[in-house]
C-alpha cells in the first residue's frame, strides 16, 4: 500500500508493465513476493477502475432517469392548462345556446 500511496500514476492494470516499473520504485530480490506484489497492484487497479466506471454509469442513468420525469413533469402540465381552457370554452358556449333557445320561445 505504501508503493501505491506514493508512486500509484507509475502503475496500470497491466500486470508485466507493474513487474518492470516495480523494479524501478523499489529492490525486491524474491521473485515469487515481486510477482504477488505485481499482482495485488494489477488487481487493486482494476477493481478501482471498475468501481468508478460503475460509480458513473449509476450517476448516468441517475441523470437519465431525472432528465425522463423532468420531460413528464413538463409535458403534464401544459396538457392540463390545455383541458382546462378546453372545458372552460365548452361550458361558456352552452349557456349562451340556452340563453338564445330561451329568448326564442
Amino acid at each position: 500500500m505504501e508503493i501505491l500511496d506514493n508512486h500509484k500514476e507509475q502503475f496500470g492494470t497491466n500486470f508485466q508493465d507493474n513487474k518492470k516499473n516495480l523494479d524501478d520504485v523499489s529492490i525486491i530480490r524474491s521473485k515469487s513476493l515481486k510477482n504477488q506484489i505485481a499482482g495485488y497492484i494489477t488487481k487493486f487497479l482494476k477493481h478501482e477502475l471498475l468501481d468508478k466506471k460503475k460509480q458513473e454509469e449509476r450517476i448516468a442513468k441517475q441523470s437519465k432517469i431525472d432528465e425522463d420525469s423532468q420531460e413528464n413533469l413538463d409535458m403534464d402540465e401544459p396538457k392540463t392548462e390545455t383541458e382546462t381552457s378546453t372545458e372552460t370554452t365548452s361550458t361558456e358556449e352552452k349557456p349562451q345556446e340556452i340563453t338564445e333557445q330561451s329568448s326564442e320561445n
